[in-house]
């Protein structure tokens, strides 16, 4: 199991086992469908859509099933090492993560930096679409990996609230963005810092390093160390939270899963536009 700052692989690292002989992980691209059949880092599978939501539930992770035949279908079983990267700065990366995560598969990784960096690097692209053995996986949902909207409600309105950590941009943090939801703000003593401050600039869009991105969280109020329900719009910024907070050690991270996109359309949850 890889764990703490060891979830990051350099695209050297990804390069020399690619070409290595007996390669023993999947690797797997979390980007868009489109962009994946027009160009990938050779071997890797693609999935259907980064998101990984229930087919008829887009506020919610998809369910066990579909998860195991999905997962199947990559090439994938519980003890084969997955090696993951996208074209987003990690964001596609970091959600494909937490679903792996979330139904306890524990040998896996994020290529830092992903195809940006890959690309920029001169380094080899296919479009060919490998065909590999289908794998057996057997989900095993980690209860504790997840935060379900009366979860939060309860924890809110109750004495000792989990730290909360709002990933959003600045204009949905005040609601002036509200993402079609019925109302903006914020949950009630959320801390914000939006996800991409903790990247660095292109081309590759790597994480910054380690102490940079401890002292931006405590700037910004939140705690890297203590138990926290992170949220966003649809639980994609958040699950990249819960994968900062476990580079950084911590594995208390819940996401919510359903975040804006449910709390913000409940007339029963409580919101707040104080900045």
């Amino acid at each position: 199991m890889a764990e703490s700052w060891d979830l990051l692989v350099s695209t050297d690292w990804l390069s020399e086992h690619l070409e290595g002989a007996g390669r023993d992980f999947v690797l797997i691209d979390a980007g868009e469908a489109v962009a994946y059949r027009r160009a990938h880092i050779p071997g890797a599978v693609g999935v259907p859509h980064p998101y990984l939501k229930a087919r008829d539930d887009r506020n919610h992770v998809m369910p066990p099933a579909e998860f195991e035949e999905l997962a199947a279908s990559l090439g994938v079983s519980n003890d084969t090492p997955v090696v993951i990267y996208d074209d987003n700065a990690s964001l596609h990366a970091a959600r494909v993560w937490w679903v792996f995560d979330y139904y306890g598969h524990r040998d896996l990784r994020v290529v830092d930096g992903g195809f940006n960096a890959w690309l920029a690097e001169g380094r080899p692209l296919t479009s060919q679409v490998p065909r590999p053995a289908h794998g057996t996986f057997a989900a095993r949902p980690q209860e504790a990996a997840v935060c379900l909207v009366d979860d939060l409600k309860a924890a809110v309105d109750g004495p000792a609230a989990p730290q909360l950590w709002d990933l959003r941009s600045d204009g949905e943090w005040t609601g002036e963005e509200l993402r079609g939801n019925q109302r903006g703000g914020h949950v009630p003593g959320a801390k914000h810092l939006e996800w991409r401050g903790l990247m660095q600039g292109p081309p590759a869009r790597r994480f910054r390093p380690r102490e940079e991105i401890e002292a931006l969280l405590l700037e910004a109020g939140i705690d890297p160390t203590a138990p926290t329900v992170t949220y966003c719009e649809l639980g994609i910024r958040a699950a990249f939270g819960a994968f900062v907070l476990r580079l950084l050690g911590n594995g208390t991270a819940r996401n919510y899963d359903g975040s804006m996109n449910e709390w913000a359309n409940r007339p029963d949850t409580p919101l707040t536009l104080e900045v």
